[in-house]
């Protein structure tokens, strides 16, 4: 049985500790042997444990292994033996590599068990670790955020209550059916209003006012001020049940929407009071500079779409590539310029009249969009052409690829995360409804237990418990695991 069966006295081993040199270690069916040179000099790692546990008996044993073969002096341990195969090189080279294809999380639990200090790991690899961390920190605040919308605390007072519902219904329209409909509303509205906006610029759209100037027609004016007014009303109402003040008034697209609104109300003033403090020309003119800023509104609609965030996104994570394209570009302008205005000055028609006018040539030629309202006429200067055009295509070709590159691993990244948090609130509600599920179970034994019958339904009815089943001990004629191994 396997029950009875019983290690020698590791009291006997002691005496042989000192003429051991070497342990023999199985992780997940991977076999190494250690010497006691290498692993003595990293004493605290869990390995080097190892050497001296045998002299405090079983418990000293099985605290540090999940098993112990005394006939071969072999430790069993059921790890991931591809992590072992990594760690193992702190003994031999003093530092770490992670494998291609092993999680960092994992790795990292696995270097704890082992006792290894993360300072050991490469720098390489503590750059995927630390990505890593932060794409969990950003599962957890995004799970935590969905726990924070279905939980209602009782304590709070009815306007908390109120406010936070505000917030959802405005902010979050995966909340909720309604908070899906009042952010396509909102998108609508900003759609017409930029309609509206250019359609207001037709002149067949215009009419004449009494003082002979084409204003907008009155209906366009009429949806202008429909749309301010749920900008306004939604603006509000956000600012109202914010949780930050601070944070909302700063943020980006908060600036943005106040600066979508704005001009309207300001201009309104204008019109109404202006006209009794400074000339009506002037007037008239600062409304114009104000209308003209309602082209904000168009950034509204980066607020609902997560394809214009990933490209605002990648665009801040490309500075550096834009940078280069625009120092390529400027330097190219500049030579190209100087020596079109140099090939062209001895032409009589030459269009290029100073070095700073040919730069609109240079840009033009450089970027392949070429008006032709300024070109070479002389052979050196249809060559110099030429050059800076194909040096223009290489120079915006070259910076392209790694800005697609960022905005297509931002993108990536995004959806993993989003698909991410919901398995994370699947497997809580799993793991609820599994713990559920056991407590009735449970209550359903002790009610079987009264009678006979019920005994055997009962044994049914219970969960089943057993110890970590060990596979490296298959061909073992007992198997042992660490509970039987200790009796």
């Amino acid at each position: 049985m396997a029950g009875d069966f019983r290690f020698p006295d590791a009291d006997t081993d002691v005496t042989e500790k000192n003429e051991e040199t070497e342990i023999v270690v199985n992780v997940g069916g991977v076999r190494q042997v250690f010497y006691s040179d290498n692993l003595n000099q990293y004493p605290e790692t869990r390995l080097a444990e190892l050497l001296n546990c045998l002299s405090g008996g079983y418990d000293s044993i099985f605290s540090l292994c999940d098993d112990y073969d005394p006939g071969k002096r072999e430790f069993y341990f059921d790890r991931d033996p591809d992590a072992f195969k990594c760690i193992i090189d702190v003994y031999y080279f003093g530092e770490i590599h992670m494998k291609k294809g092993i999680c960092p999380i994992c790795f990292k639990n696995e270097m704890e068990f082992w006792k290894v200090d993360l300072k050991f790991l490469d720098d390489c690899c503590k750059t995927h670790l630390s990505e890593k961390k932060e794409e969990l920190e950003e599962i957890a605040r995004r799970v935590q955020l969905i726990l924070d919308d279905l939980g209602v605390d009782a304590s709070e007072s009815r306007w908390k209550r109120c406010q936070k519902y505000i917030w959802k219904f405005l902010e979050k329209p995966e909340s909720s059916y309604p908070a899906r409909v009042i952010a396509v509303l909102s998108f609508l509205f900003i759609l017409i209003s930029s309609v509206v906006m250019c359609v207001g610029t037709i002149p067949d759209m215009q009419v004449i006012d009494e003082e002979g100037n084409r204003v907008e027609h009155p209906t366009l004016d009429s949806i202008e001020t429909a749309c301010i007014g749920w900008f306004t009303m939604e603006y509000v109402l956000r600012l109202i049940s914010s949780p930050n003040k601070l944070h909302f008034a700063l943020s980006f697209m908060n600036i943005v929407d106040v600066l979508a609104i704005l001009p309207f109300y300001v201009s309104l003033t204008l019109t109404h009071l202006g006209a009794k403090l400074m000339e009506l020309s002037n007037v008239q003119q600062a409304v114009q500079a104000l209308r003209i800023m309602r082209i904000a509104r168009i950034f509204k609609l980066a607020r609902h779409s997560s394809g214009l965030q990933t490209l605002t996104y990648a665009l801040k994570r490309s500075f550096k590539e834009l940078g280069l394209l625009l120092m390529y570009l400027a330097v190219g302008i500049f030579v190209f310029s100087a020596l079109g205005y140099t090939m062209e000055q001895s032409h009589p028609d030459t269009l290029f009249k100073s070095i700073p006018q040919s730069f609109w040539w240079a840009i033009i030629t450089m970027t392949t969009v070429g008006y032709g309202d300024i070109y070479p006429k002389t052979t050196l200067g249809k060559l110099n052409a030429a050059i800076s055009f194909l040096c223009g295509v290489i120079a915006i070709a070259l910076p392209i690829h790694p800005i697609i590159n960022n905005f297509v691993r931002y993108y990536n990244k995004q959806r993993v995360l989003e698909t991410a948090a919901k398995h994370e609130l699947e497997l809580m509600e799993l793991s609820s409804a599994e713990g559920k599920a056991a407590s009735s179970k449970s209550e359903l034994g002790d009610l079987a237990s009264e009678d006979k019958e019920g005994l055997f339904y009962s044994s049914r009815l219970k969960v089943s418990h057993s110890d970590t089943f060990i596979h490296l001990l298959s061909e073992e004629k007992h198997y042992r695991t660490r509970l039987q191994s200790c009796k």
